[in-house]
């Protein structure tokens, strides 16, 4: 018998029971011992004198036993895994944990229990377990968050299997839960998740801890972790500290870790046939204030939405006024034509920022711009779909705005305040033809500038009158100054006939004459 096969017999009860005179049988029965056992302690007792007088203290007959007590170790069975070492070994060097490393030993023959290979692969590895030291908050002070993988379920809008993730936020006093399924962890759905279990739990806690992941922490750090700037933005709304576990360390924040994910998994996925997402939430909800709210929890023994209820919704802040904008940042690179691309659309800003990097925050309702130092330099209303064009017209250079601005209506309505001349001309180059002559239309009017209206009207009304009015007669009248008084008189033009030649000199002849020789 070995000493640890020693310490776990209960000396002083066997003793006493002996000294009332209980048969070896039933000290057995009641210890749950080996008679053999029972026998040989019986013997060791006589030979010690320990049957008669008074009996010494339990920790003095374990040091005795300890001492006196010698019988030979029991025999060792030899392990069912044995003949799987190396396979064992190789697994266990890959990571592979032990129900995984069971099943693959079934898959090569093995026969054997899952407890045969959990004791073989401690006695491989064996280690001390770690201490640990349980820290319990107080009511409304710590919520802890886990995203995880939580299978495939069916997308309302193609009606096809997506991956999903489970949001779990628990409230670390009262265990009282909020869980959420989403089809990514996209920075706006982590922040969205955010609102939503405040306004469950209608109050939000001074503390959210939370592990590494991109949404919430950009680059994880025990000593200066960064927060992502929208999720910074969050906890400043609604007034709770953000809590980064150190890296590599899901033992600190327990309370989600066993109650969270794995939770749901087990117990309200467990055996659940794929349904909607909006089902599946709408279920969800439910189970957390029947299910999950009502079972008498593993270490408070009471029932979470009772604690929560109670005690923990009246420890809670307040809800602010609003929810929380979803604001979501980029940086984005200001291209030539002034706009930078954010989620699809296009939006303006000031054209002294070509080619620079710039900040872009995009809310619900508003997409804001700002330099990298976070001054703010543009704010425009969120485009409704993909591929929209929001401009503010001061952010474009002021030479090539009146291009822009220019189109059909604008033109006509430039020409009818300049004169009928310039009205006529302008209706030539936008009616008559099939070619476009927008263009031409905005550099006739654009003469204006250096000739003046007047100029303007006079060379359209000259040029009229001669029956040319192209753009370049146009700019060479005025450029000549042949709008001024005493102006030349206009060529004379012969008028259109089929041949410029008379017949006399094409034929050589009049026609019904002699020969054309």
């Amino acid at each position: 018998m070995s000493n640890r096969r020693k310490t776990m017999i209960d000396i002083r009860s066997m003793l006493v029971q002996m000294r009332q005179g209980a048969s070896d049988r039933r000290i057995s029965r009641n210890l749950g011992v080996h008679r053999k056992t029972v026998k040989t302690y019986r013997q060791w007792a006589q030979t010690q004198g320990l049957l008669r007088g008074d009996l010494p203290a339990m920790e003095t007959l374990q040091q005795l036993a300890k001492k006196t007590l010698t019988t030979s170790p029991p025999p060792q069975n030899r392990s069912s895994v044995e003949p799987y070492r190396e396979l064992v070994v190789k697994l266990r060097r890959e990571n592979v944990e032990m129900a995984a490393l069971w099943e693959r030993l079934k898959e090569r023959g093995y026969e054997g229990s899952y407890d045969a290979v959990w004791r073989f692969v401690r006695k491989l590895e064996p280690h001390t377990p770690e201490a640990t030291v349980r820290v319990e908050t107080k009511p409304g002070v710590e919520a802890q968050v886990d995203f995880g993988y939580a299978g495939k379920m069916l997308d309302p809008k193609t009606g096809k299997l997506r991956k999903t993730w489970a949001f779990v936020m628990t409230l670390s006093w009262s265990r009282h839960q909020y869980v959420e399924f989403v089809f990514d962890q996209k920075i706006a759905t982590w922040l969205l998740c955010h609102r939503h279990a405040f306004q469950f739990f209608a109050g939000v806690p001074k503390r959210v801890v939370i592990d590494n992941l991109k949404a919430g922490i950009i680059r994880p750090s025990w000593d200066d972790p960064q927060v992502q700037h929208a999720y910074g933005e969050c906890a400043e709304h609604y007034g709770f500290l953000i809590s980064p576990n150190r890296p590599r360390t899901p033992q600190h924040k327990g309370k989600v870790e066993q109650g969270g994910v794995h939770y749901v998994k087990r117990n309200f996925l467990g055996g659940r046939e794929p349904t909607s997402i909006l089902q599946a939430n709408t279920d969800v909800r439910r189970w957390c204030e029947t299910t999950a709210g009502l079972r008498i929890h593993g270490t408070t023994k009471e029932q979470p939405l009772l604690r929560f209820q109670e005690v923990e919704q009246a420890k809670l802040q307040p809800l602010p006024a609003s929810p929380y904008d979803l604001g979501v940042w980029k940086v984005a690179k200001l291209h030539r034509d002034c706009y930078i691309v954010f989620d699809g659309s296009y939006y303006s800003a000031p054209f002294r920022l070509i080619a620079q990097r710039l900040r872009v925050r995009g809310g619900a309702q508003q997409v804001r711009i700002y330099t990298l130092s976070y001054e703010l330099v543009a704010t425009h209303t969120r485009a409704t779909e993909a591929g929209e064009r929001l401009t503010n017209v001061a952010h474009l250079p002021a030479e090539k705005l009146a291009g822009l601005q220019m189109d059909r209506k604008a033109c006509r309505a430039a020409a009818e305040k300049i004169g009928p001349g310039v009205v006529q001309v302008v209706s030539i180059y936008l009616d008559v033809g099939v070619m476009d002559r927008l263009p031409t239309v905005r550099r006739l009017l654009k003469l204006r500038e250096n000739y003046g209206d007047e100029a303007l009207e006079a060379a359209c009304q000259r040029a009229l009158r001669f029956g040319d009015a192209s753009y370049r007669t146009i700019k060479r009248i005025l450029s000549q100054g042949l709008t001024e008084a005493g102006e030349p008189a206009p060529p004379i033009i012969a008028p259109a006939s089929t041949f410029v030649r008379s017949p006399e000199e094409l034929f050589g002849r009049k026609l019904g004459g002699a020969s054309w020789n």
